[in-house]
């Protein structure tokens, strides 16, 4: 009986005095697992980061060949020639022009000039000598400058706005003044040899517009000079290999063109090439295949 006593007594006080140490021990367990937790995540990331690009499947090869292309336009030298109908607008805005304009000055010395001799060719005219030489070397001043124009005007010879031999060459950007012409280089493509915009094979590190410089940059012709019209490409073009050529890697192209505007610098230096060719909107039906040609006309300033 006294025992059992003792054991009912002893079994709270072993609880109570047992509690600090549980806690204890129970703390340090989850304070060593939390820290072991953050070791391992944070000695390990990188570990697992490395791992996880071995793993990992490499990414494919796009089977698309990236290319870029430069489209490059000789602005027009002269004004176009007029319709009819734009001649009879011009005739009747010089002459609404005229109606509503006021007088030069040497129209207005020359009205002075003509009274001034009908003041003096009156019978009531009085005046001193020295006026009278002074007016009359005003008049004859005023006739002379006239007279020096028209002169001048009648042996002026504009240049010819179309030139024959010239045009027909289809190398020489000096052709067909008066239209937009674009630049098309000789190009082997595969097999055959094409006429095409001037273009490159993209290569990496560089970005797509640096390409078309670099395609630019290639051809025969080192005077050609260009700006190029902004950053982004205004076009692209793609196109499939033969299905006898074609595999998973090697599937077509992608062609994105780019736009440049010759410079008037190199329009002084640039000469004919016969390994290009300088065409009006109109004539690159005659040289381009019809899907490419759907394309380039899309972004080509011409009538």
């Amino acid at each position: 009986m006294q025992r059992t006593s003792q054991k009912k007594m002893a079994a709270p006080c072993v609880r109570v005095a047992s509690q600090p140490l549980l806690r204890y021990l129970s703390g340090f367990e989850r304070t060593t697992a939390a820290n072991c937790a953050f070791r391992t995540f944070s000695n390990s990331s990188n570990c697992l980061s490395n791992l996880r690009r071995k793993l990992a499947p490499e990414t494919p090869r796009s089977p698309w060949t990236l290319m870029a292309a430069v489209c490059l336009q000789r602005p027009p030298v002269i004004s176009a020639e007029l319709s009819p109908m734009e001649q009879r607008f011009a005739r009747l805005m010089q002459q609404m022009e005229l109606e509503k304009s006021i007088l030069s000055e040497h129209e207005l010395r020359l009205l002075a000039d003509a009274e001034k001799l009908r003041r003096k060719q009156a019978d009531d005219y009085d005046d001193d000598d020295e006026d009278e030489r002074n007016d009359q070397e005003d008049i004859v001043l005023t006739q002379d400058l006239e007279d020096e124009w028209e002169r001048k005007f009648k042996t002026f010879s504009p240049a010819p706005r179309v030139t024959d031999e010239v045009d027909k060459d289809l190398s020489s950007w000096r052709r067909l003044l008066s239209d937009s012409l674009v630049l098309l280089s000789e190009q082997q493509v595969g097999s055959d040899k094409l006429w095409l915009l001037p273009q490159a094979q993209w290569q990496p590190g560089e970005t797509l517009r640096h390409t078309a410089q670099r395609a630019l940059a290639s051809l025969t012709e080192p005077a050609l000079k260009a700006t190029f019209l902004g950053q982004a490409p205004c076009g692209v073009y793609k196109y499939k290999l033969p299905k006898a050529a074609r595999s998973d890697t090697a599937a077509g192209a992608k062609i994105f063109f780019f736009k440049a505007v010759l410079t008037r610098d190199s329009q002084a230096h640039a000469e004919p090439n016969g390994a290009l060719m300088w065409l009006s909107k109109r004539e690159l039906q005659r040289f381009l295949k019809p899907a490419y040609l759907m394309k380039v006309e899309r972004f080509i300033m011409a009538p």
